[in-house]
């Protein structure tokens, strides 16, 4: 039986963020104050982005990317079925409509090679995500979005700190997201960025995430309409602390991968473990896992519950978009139109990922798994 309950994910907080966010509260500026542009300027200055703008959520985030390129009514944007549900809902949200192309086995992100038979006349931009901290091939896309006139979004709110030919993830578009949500690389508890080297897409995103001000108008001067996605002052100083340790969790995260590898090889016959990408620097999101072909999504979720019976943190990743509820209901999709995204949600599973894992931990994850793995054989 495992020696402790292991969870899914965990947030690594140390008494410096605590300190950080203690010295905001004896303040009287807990939001538009001075923390959100420190770290603005701070996310800028490790991504190389000219521009940083705070805002609530990654999902705020890609809202406002899709408003300040102008994608409204009836326009399509090429985006992967195989990710977060907010990576296409920001779409929606502008009645946009997402168009799907299917993913690449190895590292999950969209299949470049698929996304210029899916461009039509109604296109206005091509949105990517770095999946589970793999990187796009965004010097591809880049190529097609430039013949095609498009705008090219990066959803990399699963990749902060992931770098390909020296260049951070979040960088490669017009615009890119990232998130903050506990279970990322670094949290602020809850919140997002947007970064850009655009000028018009830095003020656009500026005006709107605070209820469409102005920054250089008058107090109570709305210029467009805009929402309340503004980031506190206590969220901000918590990201400026946990940026400075990022390059720790990035570290701590990797040891973690590799203990996993050589833990899990020996299953090898059964599941396939994430691999590096090559030309990548991968800053390690989650690890999933994937079932071998012979077994079913009915498998996958049995494992699922003997090892949460057994205290082992661990969820399904991702189901595909398109198959959620509404997505069928709004647009008709059924299973089958894209079948390595169907395949690959059919068979992975997320097992459990934080900075403070430890190699018993591992250890006792991999038994669980090998013991989950005869029952369901049995």
């Amino acid at each position: 039986m495992p020696q402790r309950t292991i969870p899914l994910s965990s947030p690594d907080i140390s008494e410096a963020d605590i300190a950080a966010v203690t010295a905001v509260l004896r303040t009287p500026r807990l939001s538009l104050g001075p923390r959100v542009p420190e770290f603005e300027e701070a996310v800028a200055a490790f991504v190389g982005a000219k521009y940083a703008i705070a805002v609530n959520s990654g999902t705020s985030a890609l809202h406002l990317c899709v408003r300040a390129l102008g994608i409204a009514d009836g326009d399509e944007v090429i985006t992967t079925p195989f990710s977060f549900v907010a990576s296409a809902n920001c779409m929606l949200f502008e009645r946009a409509v997402p168009r799907f192309v299917d993913i690449l086995p190895e590292t999950y992100c969209m299949d470049p090679a698929k996304v210029e038979a899916a461009i039509t006349t109604k296109t206005k931009a091509i949105l990517g995500v770095d999946v589970f901290g793999y990187v796009e091939n965004w010097s591809v896309l880049r190529a097609i979005a430039k013949k095609h006139n498009l705008a090219l979004i990066e959803d990399s709110c699963e990749a902060l700190g992931s770098s390909s030919g020296g260049k951070k993830a979040g960088t490669f578009g017009d615009c890119g997201t990232f998130a903050f949500y506990p279970n990322k690389q670094m949290t602020t508890g809850e919140g997002g960025m947007i970064v850009t080297d655009r000028d018009d897409i830095a003020r656009a995103a500026r005006m709107m995430r605070n209820q469409g001000r102005d920054p250089d108008a008058a107090w109570l001067d709305h210029q467009v309409l805009g929402y309340n996605y503004r980031l506190s002052d206590i969220h901000a100083a918590l990201g400026v602390s946990q940026l400075k340790r990022l390059p720790e969790f990035m570290a701590n995260r990797a040891r973690v991968a590799g203990w996993y590898g050589k833990a899990l090889a020996p299953l090898s016959e059964h599941l396939r473990v994430p691999e590096e990408q090559k030309g990548v620097d991968v800053s390690w999101f989650v690890y999933v896992v994937r079932l071998a072909d012979r077994y079913t999504a009915a498998d996958r979720d049995r494992l699922l519950t003997l090892l949460r019976e057994w205290g082992i943190g661990c969820n399904t990743y991702f189901p595909c978009i398109h198959l959620q509820p509404f997505y069928q209901k709004l647009y008709g999709h059924t299973k089958g139109e894209f079948p390595v995204a169907e395949s690959v949600s059919d068979h992975a599973l997320a097992l459990p990922f934080f900075n403070a894992l430890t190699e018993d931990d591992v250890a006792q994850v991999a038994s669980m798994l090998k013991e989950s793995l005869a029952i369901l054989a049995s």
